[in-house]
């Protein structure tokens, strides 16, 4: 990797992280099952539950490129209305794949729920001076530093998921008391205005909303993401250990064109960046400003134990998480 994402009752109560949520799907749906292209039959029917937010650019590209029919699949992208739909849909079989970000499927993993990665979905830039993702304040709030986050109110799109843990792992780092730290639940196109009206204190907010905020005069406090590890996994794609195990050639089918897809993305960012115009409604200048996120075409292990270390840490989970289980 260059420097160095009772059963369905439980996953129904998870919040995956998304930017803004969406309905309906990139085609008409399909029944799944098929034969192999490559040995002139048809192609295999999947289903993948994505987002409509930055993070997935490289499958919307890879499907574009053609990459995943080059590997016998006919893949339809359905689009969850938000991230709680994309678990349960993937445990029950409705989706053979999902997107989500790591931190929700370790707190999945961890109530017993039978998920497996398969594929890296997005990772931080490294950058700690532009990432895809940034806890962001006015001047006037007199927050210059993580530590000064202590003690205030911070906005964040889901409570006791990627974003509060990794902002209290810096505040920690800074020397401030994150126990101190109220996180309120609020979603990403309304945590500008909260920000500029004084509603919160900060935000942790990202792409395209941290473009947007940082244009209305919001300051950026810490980068969170690449303070926490320059290497991090944000999100993954992933299947149910039971479709693993039923269908290991589709699922290393699917590995392999996602793998292929992630490289191309990064090797192309200018097309990157532009397949976004194709399933989101992102203002065409901030499209253009914005930062992208890094795509890796391998699983960074040490990343999702980072994560589920920190998920222990700040009681997002009550006993440590067995990462194996997750892990290919």
């Amino acid at each position: 990797m260059r420097r160095t994402p009772m059963v369905l009752a439980a996953a129904t109560a998870l919040m995956l992280t998304a930017a803004c949520s969406g309905g309906g799907s990139d085609e008409t749906p399909s029944a799944a099952g098929s034969s192999d292209a490559a040995s002139g039959g048809e192609l295999t029917s999947i289903t993948v539950g994505v987002l409509p937010i930055v993070d997935t650019a490289a499958i919307w590209l890879g499907k574009d490129k053609g990459i995943f029919e080059e590997h016998g699949l006919d893949m339809k992208l359905e689009v969850a209305q938000g991230g709680a739909a994309v678990v349960p849909a993937v445990v029950s079989g409705e989706y053979q794949f999902g997107f989500s970000n790591v931190t929700s499927l370790l707190v999945a993993s961890g109530k017993g729920l039978p998920l497996k990665l398969v594929a890296p979905g997005n990772f931080s830039t490294g950058d700690t001076k532009s990432d895809i993702g940034a806890v962001v304040a006015m001047p006037a709030s007199g927050i210059t530093s993580p530590a000064d986050l202590a003690g205030k109110t911070v906005a964040v799109n889901t409570l006791n998921n990627i974003g509060d843990s990794t902002v209290r792992a810096v505040v920690d780092k800074a020397g401030g008391d994150p126990s101190t730290i109220k996180f309120v639940e609020m979603g990403f196109p309304d945590m500008p205005a909260a920000v500029a009206s004084g509603k919160v204190d900060a935000a942790w907010i990202l792409e395209p909303f941290l473009t947007i905020t940082k244009e209305q005069g919001a300051q950026v406090v810490t980068y969170n993401f690449a303070e926490v590890d320059p290497d991090l996994m944000i999100a993954g794609y992933f299947t149910s250990q039971q479709y693993e195990q039923s269908d290991p050639d589709t699922v290393s089918a699917f590995t392999d064109a996602m793998e292929e897809s992630l490289s191309y993305a990064q090797q192309h960012p200018d097309e990157a960046r532009a397949i976004l115009s194709t399933y989101t409604e992102i203002d065409p200048t901030v499209q253009e400003k914005m930062v992208m996120p890094r795509f890796e075409s391998a699983i960074n292990a040490d990343s999702v134990q980072l994560l589920a270390d920190l998920a222990l840490k700040y009681g997002l989970v009550t006993e440590p998480v067995d990462v194996s289980k997750l892990l290919p």
